[in-house]
């Protein structure tokens, strides 16, 4: 049965201005994120993660022993801690525990990798609050989707311990673009579309190679990453982003959770107050973590 609430979705995304200078996006992209406020009884509190802009949220009753580190999306250009506080305030009241969004640096002004470099102080940051790995997930959508994997692949470098477990929500993980979805799916995507996403890339790459493992994580060795969660509409054009990262994460022995939701479209929970599925996907990830930090 067709989803009600997505035709009224879609009239309010046909909506969306597309300017074309940067400030004009990321101001518009924090506009419309105001829309969806967040809830009056969520605890905001502003912290500098190892120099990173970052804010904890948490609702009454937060187990402050456990953490989710939450990376935003926005194509590695836009999107702020305001964006999505709405999204990451919501993960932390389903987990029972807190949100560590952080505000990682953005493209053109911070190429690839300072976003990695920022997610793995983010996450130094909360090992020396002195909460365990076994209790911090790291969670993220679209851009920030991929940005998990990759600040997996980056702790692992490192030679720190792995978190309980990454959810990647709507990743994208490949920067050219070349999953038969990107095409297919074009026509029912109201949101992502390949000739605005590779120019993301372009400014995010900064002329590094699109298959650099940390900047395209569908070609990093995911050996030994924590266990995966991925969640992708089934009307988006990064469809193919989830199907070959569980390929791909699977095939390297990396416990893979995948759910394909129908009729969604990109990042569907940032619709969570106007769209049901949006909460109860958010609601399946938070379970997941709470199962994930008992393992």
């Amino acid at each position: 049965m067709a989803d009600p609430e997505i035709a009224a979705l879609r009239e309010l995304l046909a909506q969306r201005p597309r300017p074309p200078a940067i400030a004009d996006r990321r101001a518009g992209f924090d506009a419309f994120a105001k829309v969806f406020p967040t809830a009056s009884d969520i605890e905001v509190e502003p912290v500098s993660a190892n120099g990173v802009p970052a804010e904890w949220t948490s609702a009454p009753g937060a187990d402050p022993t456990r953490a989710i580190l939450y990376l935003h999306g926005g194509g590695y250009v836009i999107g702020s801690l305001d964006s999505h506080r709405h999204v990451a305030s919501e993960i932390a009241r389903d987990t029972g525990g807190r949100t560590l969004a952080l505000h990682y640096r953005l493209s053109p002004e911070h190429p690839f990798p300072a976003p990695v470099e920022d997610a793995v102080a983010g996450y130094r940051y909360l090992l020396a609050q002195g909460i365990p790995p076994g209790k911090i997930a790291i969670a993220g959508d679209s851009a920030g989707g991929g940005l998990v994997v990759a600040a997996l692949v980056a702790i692992r470098e490192a030679g720190l311990e792995q978190p309980a477990c990454g959810w990647a929500i709507s990743p994208w993980i490949d920067m050219e673009g070349i999953g038969g979805t990107m095409t297919s799916k074009a026509a029912e995507d109201p949101m992502v579309q390949k000739e605005p996403l590779l120019e993301m890339a372009s400014l995010y790459l900064n002329n590094a190679d699109p298959r650099s493992p940390l900047a395209a994580p569908l070609y990093a060795d995911l050996r030994g990453i924590a266990p995966l969660f991925i969640q992708v509409g089934a009307a988006e054009t990064l469809l193919d982003d989830s199907i070959r990262l569980s390929g791909v994460a699977g095939a390297a022995n990396v416990p893979v959770t995948m759910e394909v939701w129908p009729e969604m479209v990109h990042v569907w929970h940032l619709f969570h107050p106007k769209l049901s599925a949006g909460r109860r996907a958010i609601a399946a990830g938070a379970k997941f973590v709470q199962n994930a930090m008992q393992a």
